[in-house]
C-alpha cells in the first residue's frame, strides 16, 4: 500500500511531466481530442483512487494510457456506436487500431510533433492553434491558458472548443505534413512552441518557478521542427538558440528552497556554458539571415549570457535591440521589458515615465509584472509607500508560489525595513 499523499505527489507529477504525451499517444489512436482529453482525466482519478491500495505501477504514464484506452473502449461501447466508430477511426487515424490487443504507449514517438502539427493547422487562426497546443500538449487549464494571453476565461475557452469543432469537422488528420506544406504551419508551430518554453521558464501557477519537462520539451521540438525545414527558416533558429539560452540560467534562477533569485543576484558559474556555446553561433547565423523576433530575443539573451557581471551587461545594446523588436512586432509586454533595460542606462524615473505615458499601463493592469516592474522602479526612486502600493497589486494578481514569496519579502522590505532597501 502506499500513502495518500504519496499517491497524490505522483500523480501530480506524472499530470505534470506527462500530459501532453499522454493526450498525444490517445489522440493518436482514438482520433478525438475531447474523448482523449476526458479519458485522459478519469484514468489520472483511477489513479487516485486505485493507487493507495495497488501500489504506484513502475510505469505510470504507461498505466493511465492503458487505461484511458480501455476507458475510451468502454465509452464507445455504451454509446452504442463502437462498431461505427471504430470504421471512422480506422479510415481517419494514422494509427491502427485494435480494442483488445495490448497497447504499446512508446509505439508513438512522433505523437507530440503530429499533435502540434495538427492544433497549427493553417484552417485555423494562429491565436486558436496555440491556445489548443498549450491545453493539449502541456495540459494547461483554461484559466491557466487566459493568463498567459491576458484574455477573459471565456474567449480563451471559445477559442479552444472552435478548434477542436474545426479539426473534427474538417477531419484534418494527424500527422505531420508534406515537407511543401510545413511553410504554411510554421508561424503557429513557433509561436506554439515558443509560449510551451515560456510557461516551463516561468509556469503561471502551482508550487515551482520552472517546468523543466515543459522546457526540455519545447526545445525538443524546436529541434525537430528544424530537423524538417530544408533550408531551415531564420526564426526556427532564432527561437532554439532563444531557449538554449534562457534555460542555461536555469540553475541560477532559484535556491534550494524554490526561492526566485533575480538576473542581477544570479551566481553565474551556475549558466549552462555548454547551451550558451551551442547557441551562440546559432544567434550570429538567424541575425545574418535577417532577424526576426525569435531571433531578436534571442540576441539579447546573447548580451546577457556573454556578460560576466550584471555592471558588464551592456544594456545600451539591449536597449537598440529591444527599439528594434519593437519595430517589427510591438507590444505592451516589449514596451515594459524595454522599459526595465532603459532603466539601467537612463534610470528608473526615465523608465516609469515611458511606462506610464503609453498603453501599457492600460493594458497590462492585469499583468502581474507590470505592477513588480513598476514597484520595483519605485523602490530605488526610494518611493516606498508607492512601491508597497505596487507590490500589493502584483501579489493580488501573481499565481505561481514563489513570484509570490519573492513579492513578499520585497513587500516586507519597503514596508517595514524602508532604510535598509537600496539599488
Amino acid at each position: 500500500m502506499a500513502a495518500a499523499s504519496d499517491v497524490n505527489a505522483t500523480v501530480e507529477a506524472v499530470y505534470r511531466s506527462d500530459w501532453g504525451r499522454i493526450v498525444a499517444t490517445l489522440i493518436g489512436i482514438l482520433g478525438d481530442f475531447d474523448l482523449a482529453e476526458e479519458t485522459a482525466g478519469e484514468a489520472l482519478l483511477a489513479a487516485v483512487e486505485q493507487w493507495p491500495a495497488k501500489g504506484v505501477p513502475d510505469n505510470p504514464r504507461a498505466w493511465l494510457v492503458q487505461t484511458a484506452h480501455h476507458k475510451a473502449i468502454d465509452r464507445l461501447r455504451r454509446q452504442r456506436r463502437f462498431e461505427e466508430k471504430v470504421e471512422v477511426l480506422g479510415r481517419e487515424s494514422p494509427v491502427s487500431f485494435s480494442p483488445d490487443s495490448a497497447l504499446d504507449v512508446d509505439a508513438f514517438p512522433d505523437d507530440r510533433l503530429r499533435l502540434i502539427f495538427t492544433c497549427c493547422h493553417p484552417a485555423l487562426p494562429v491565436e486558436s492553434q496555440v491556445a489548443l497546443t498549450l491545453r493539449t500538449l502541456c495540459g494547461l487549464e483554461t484559466e491557466e491558458i487566459s493568463r498567459a494571453f491576458l484574455l477573459p476565461v471565456p474567449t480563451v475557452a471559445q477559442r479552444i472548443v472552435r478548434a477542436k469543432k474545426k479539426i473534427r469537422d474538417a477531419r484534418i488528420p494527424y500527422v505531420v505534413p508534406q515537407p511543401d506544406e510545413l511553410p504554411s504551419r510554421l508561424e503557429g508551430v513557433l509561436t506554439a512552441i515558443y509560449l510551451v518554453f515560456n510557461e516551463g521558464y516561468s509556469a503561471t501557477s502551482g508550487a515551482s518557478l520552472i517546468r523543466t519537462d515543459l522546457c526540455a520539451e519545447a526545445m525538443h521540438l524546436g529541434r525537430l521542427v528544424r530537423s524538417l525545414l530544408a533550408p531551415v527558416p531564420p526564426e526556427a533558429t532564432g527561437l532554439l538558440a532563444l531557449m538554449l539560452l534562457q534555460d542555461s540560467r536555469r540553475h541560477a534562477r532559484r535556491n534550494e528552497a524554490g526561492d526566485l533569485i533575480l538576473l542581477e543576484d544570479q551566481d553565474r558559474s551556475l549558466w549552462d556554458r555548454g547551451q550558451i556555446d551551442e547557441a551562440l553561433p546559432l544567434v550570429t547565423d538567424a541575425i545574418r539571415a535577417g532577424p526576426g523576433p525569435y531571433t531578436l530575443q534571442a540576441a539579447i539573451a546573447a548580451v546577457h549570457c556573454q556578460a560576466a557581471t550584471i555592471d558588464d551587461t551592456d544594456w545600451r545594446q539591449i536597449v537598440r535591440l529591444y527599439d528594434f523588436l519593437e519595430q517589427i512586432q510591438p507590444s505592451p509586454v516589449v514596451l515594459l521589458n524595454r522599459a526595465v533595460a532603459v532603466a539601467m542606462v537612463e534610470g528608473p524615473t526615465r523608465a516609469l515615465e515611458l511606462i506610464d505615458t503609453s498603453n501599457a499601463a492600460r493594458e497590462l493592469d492585469r499583468y502581474h509584472l507590470l505592477h513588480a516592474v513598476r514597484a520595483d522602479l519605485l523602490r530605488r526612486l526610494n518611493r516606498f509607500a508607492d512601491a508597497a502600493d505596487n507590490y500589493r497589486r502584483a501579489l493580488a494578481l501573481v499565481t505561481n508560489a514563489s513570484e509570490r514569496r519573492f513579492l513578499e519579502r520585497r513587500l516586507s522590505q519597503v514596508t517595514a525595513d524602508a532604510p535598509a532597501v537600496k539599488r
